[in-house]
């Protein structure tokens, strides 16, 4: 496990977070095709967070995007380095989830995000400002809709429907599991939007949620609990 500071310069205010923003939205790289889904790796990222205690717990799980077995994991473990604002919880994430991957033993290939990427008011979540700082691609799958709006999609498994802001479409509703409420695909940084839900469909023969998130959010709650052990 890695043990992580508030970086030095990290944003401390609103104002800052949206400045920084601004500034790497320009770098977002949405001309690639990124990895084939179902080949090489790909890593999920979660993160646990207990506020009273001032603690995040960050994982990295990388999967064999043929098999989706585990091949390496790690965790990193520091102080909540931002305060919960709407649209702006990468700044509360970053700094450990960029210390799970660097302690990574492989490359992660495609990683995958509990969250958003251009679904975002400001087209820049934390699928997005992971790839721009990494150059990695990225994707997030959120689990609801955030501001956005979309129809139902069909009942089978991969039908999809657009996630729209106004006329805008932001990102797709992808059903996983037939009769099961739909998850939420956007492009990160590096890859298709085409192609993200076509990595979600790999990663999801069983679950709703994709295996990368249910393996990273079970690692880092445990980390979250190893970490606060004896504090509460």
């Amino acid at each position: 496990m890695t043990t992580v500071g508030v970086p030095a310069g990290w944003p401390a205010t609103e104002e800052e977070a949206r400045a920084v923003q601004d500034e790497l939205r320009a770098r977002v790289v949405l001309d690639e095709p990124g990895p084939p889904p179902g080949t090489g790796h790909v890593t999920g990222v979660d993160v646990a967070y207990v506020d009273a205690l001032d603690v995040v717990a960050a994982a990295a799980v990388v999967l064999d995007a043929a098999t989706l077995d585990v091949v390496a994991e790690t965790t990193a473990v520091g102080r909540i380095s931002f305060p919960y604002v709407p649209g702006l919880l990468a700044f509360r994430e970053l700094p450990t989830v960029l210390a799970a991957l660097d302690a990574l033993p492989c490359p992660p290939g495609l990683v995958v995000c509990d969250g958003y990427g251009l679904a975002h008011p400001r087209r820049f979540g934390l699928a997005t400002h992971l790839g721009v700082l990494t150059g990695l691609p990225t994707i997030g799958v959120a689990k609801n809709p955030f501001t956005f709006t979309y129809d139902t999609p069909d009942t089978p498994r991969g039908s999809s429907t657009p996630l729209m802001a106004a006329h805008e479409e932001v990102g797709r509703a992808l059903r996983t599991r037939a009769d099961t409420k739909p998850v939420f695909v956007s492009v990160g940084h590096r890859t298709t939007l085409t192609d993200a839900c076509a990595h979600t469909l790999a990663l999801t023969p069983k679950y709703r949620l994709p295996e990368t998130t249910r393996k990273a959010d079970a690692l880092c709650r445990k980390a979250l609990r190893e970490a606060t052990r004896g504090r509460e």
